[in-house]
Parts: structure tokens; C-alpha cells; sequence
């Protein structure tokens, strides 16, 4: 049976390994031993999914380097601002042959790079067609409880792809694959910046209209970026791009909607992040899809508010002015 290491206990990770026990043999890495405990003593992740049965056979382990060194799969579920530090730790215990599987939707911060790309960097021994991502609208706690989703596993390799297809998918879990590594990365990580800035328009006390508007034009700016460092256009009309996009922009269960919407109301940013221990992966990607967005000449002016505003740069009030006297232009303009 193929041997999954699932590297980080937080909801998506743990969620992730519950739903592959059923067709591999699958150890859950986590950091903090007394979670670890309780989710090997209890089948159940008190922290992150209270109230979830995990399947019987999942295993837990605190030890990361015991948890990889025979595994097959390693599917990394760690933030992107704690990514390349886990996988470094981790580096020594991985095999060539491995294949290294990204859940993060995000951009590391400073090196403005992708999480397959950090893996290239911290793993340069495994070849990068063995380097994939798995995308698309996953509200996690549906996942858990057994509701019908559709997700993208994206790999350069066809084979490894059908490999990881085969593996992942379940009756109320759908993978399909899609080479375009690059674009679903993008779109992983900008669909968080975009519904922070649908949730704001919500916490303002905007309607319908206006979160239609916000995420229309947020998929425009999906797609500018996407395109300009090599993604495909297709991608963003699928799962991994509008579909990702419409469930992270409309549902309450949404980390990065309801940031935004408590940004609307007038939180500080310090106390809504306090308010749960699951990371708001928008939060930290703003920026970095701005300057990665500049140093290909693209523009992205949701994006650039929503980072202004959590850089402390602009005002949330400000946001609505900013987006709506902008220079009129034609909807297509930079669409192509």
C-alpha cells in the first residue's frame, strides 16, 4: 500500500489525511505532541476539527523526520510562512524518488515564491516533474463531513498525476488533473487576497451587487498575474481559478472572507487574527502578489488595496473610494 506522510495537523492537513486512510497507509505529522496525542488516543483533532471522527487508521506522529523517511507521498499542509522551514527540517528524511505534494495556497513573503518552487529550492535532488499541487474549492470542514467536493491535482507528469488522482479520490471527494502547475498556484494564493476584499465590501454593508463586481474583477486580476509568470488562461475558468474563487468569496465558513468582513466593521487586524488559532493565508499573501504582480508589470488594484489596508497604508474606509473612481476603461482591457 502507498505510504502518505501528511506534514501539518491544522484543519486542511488533518482533514487531508482522514480522507486518504481510506485508499493509503497514512501518517499525520503535527508539531505540538499533545495535539498529536489526542488525535492518536481520540481519532479526533480537538483543536481543528472538534466533533470530526478521523478514520481509525490514520496515525500521528510528532516525530516529522520518523514520519517521512518511508513514505512514498509527502503532502506538505504547513502555512506558507512556516513552508520552507518545515521541509528544510524535513529534507534530510526525504528520498529522491518522493513525490512532494503542496496544499498551501499562498506566496512566501520576501522571495515572492510559488510553494512548488520552494520545494525545487529546499529539494533540488527530486526531479520537478515529481513536484505537485492539489487546489480547487476545498471549505474543509465539508470535506470532513463527508459533502460532495471537486478538487485539481496539478503536476507536470501525467503519470504522477493519475497516480495521485487515483489516490485522493474517494465518493464525496472529485480530483481531476491539470498540468498548469503555475496558474493554479497563483490562483490558490489570490482568491484568499480577493475575498478578504468581498468580505470588507460585506462588513461595510454592501449588497450583492458589490460582491459580484469585487469577485468578477477579482477573477480579471486571477488571471493578469496567472498569465504573465506562464499560467495557462484556461485554468482560471476552472475549479482552481473561478471555482476556488466563488466558494472562498461567498462561504461564511471562509477564514479570509470573514477577516475581511471583520476589517468592514472596523477590528483591528492584531484582534481578529487572535480570535482562532487557523491561519488567514490572504493575510500574508497581499503583498507579495503586489510585488510579484509589479515585477511583471501587471496591475492589480484589489490586491494593491486590500495590501494597503494591512499594511497599515490606507484605511478600510478608504477601500470603496479607492475601487470605484478609479479611471474608467473597458471590461476587457487586460483580460486577453
Amino acid at each position: 500500500m502507498t505510504r502518505l506522510a501528511v506534514i501539518g495537523a491544522g484543519s486542511w492537513g488533518t482533514t487531508f489525511a482522514h480522507l486518504c486512510s481510506a485508499n493509503a497507509d497514512v501518517v499525520l505529522w503535527g508539531r505540538d505532541p499533545e495535539l498529536v496525542d489526542a488525535i492518536a488516543r481520540d481519532h479526533e483533532n480537538p483543536r481543528y476539527l472538534p466533533g470530526v471522527a478521523l478514520d481509525d487508521r490514520l496515525r500521528a506522529s510528532a516525530d516529522l523526520r520518523d514520519a517521512c523517511k518511508n513514505a512514498d507521498i509527502i503532502a506538505m499542509a504547513v502555512p506558507s510562512h512556516g513552508f520552507r522551514e518545515v521541509l528544510a527540517e524535513d529534507a534530510p528524511a526525504i528520498a529522491a524518488d518522493v513525490v512532494v505534494v503542496s496544499l498551501t495556497k499562498g506566496i512566501e513573503q520576501g522571495t515572492l515564491a510559488r510553494m512548488s518552487q520552494v520545494v525545487e529550492t529546499v529539494l533540488p535532488r527530486l526531479a520537478p516533474d515529481t513536484i505537485a499541487v492539489l487546489t480547487g474549492p476545498n471549505l474543509v470542514r465539508e470535506i470532513a463531513d463527508g459533502q460532495p467536493t471537486a478538487s485539481v491535482v496539478a503536476t507536470r507528469d501525467d503519470h504522477v498525476g493519475a497516480t495521485l488522482q487515483k489516490l485522493f479520490m474517494t465518493t464525496t471527494f472529485r480530483v481531476y488533473t491539470n498540468p498548469d502547475v503555475v496558474g493554479c498556484e497563483i490562483a490558490g494564493a489570490m482568491k484568499n487576497v480577493i475575498a478578504i476584499a468581498v468580505g470588507a465590501a460585506a462588513g461595510f454593508g454592501f449588497g450583492d451587487n458589490a460582491r459580484a463586481a469585487l469577485i468578477t474583477r477579482g477573477l480579471a486580476e486571477m488571471t493578469r498575474l496567472g498569465v504573465a509568470v506562464g499560467g495557462d488562461p484556461l485554468t482560471f475558468a476552472g475549479l482552481a481559478g473561478v471555482g476556488d474563487l466563488v466558494a472562498t468569496c461567498t462561504s461564511e465558513q471562509s477564514r479570509n472572507r470573514r477577516v475581511g468582513s471583520e476589517f468592514g466593521r472596523g477590528r483591528p487586524l492584531d484582534e481578529i487574527l487572535g480570535d482562532t488559532p487557523m491561519v488567514a493565508e490572504g493575510v500574508r499573501t497581499a503583498s507579495g502578489v503586489v510585488a510579484l504582480a509589479r515585477a511583471h508589470g501587471v496591475e492589480l488594484p484589489i490586491a494593491e488595496m486590500v495590501s494597503a489596508v494591512i499594511e497599515g497604508r490606507s484605511g478600510p474606509g478608504d477601500f470603496l473610494a479607492q475601487f470605484m473612481t478609479r479611471a474608467a476603461k473597458a471590461e476587457l482591457d487586460g483580460m486577453r
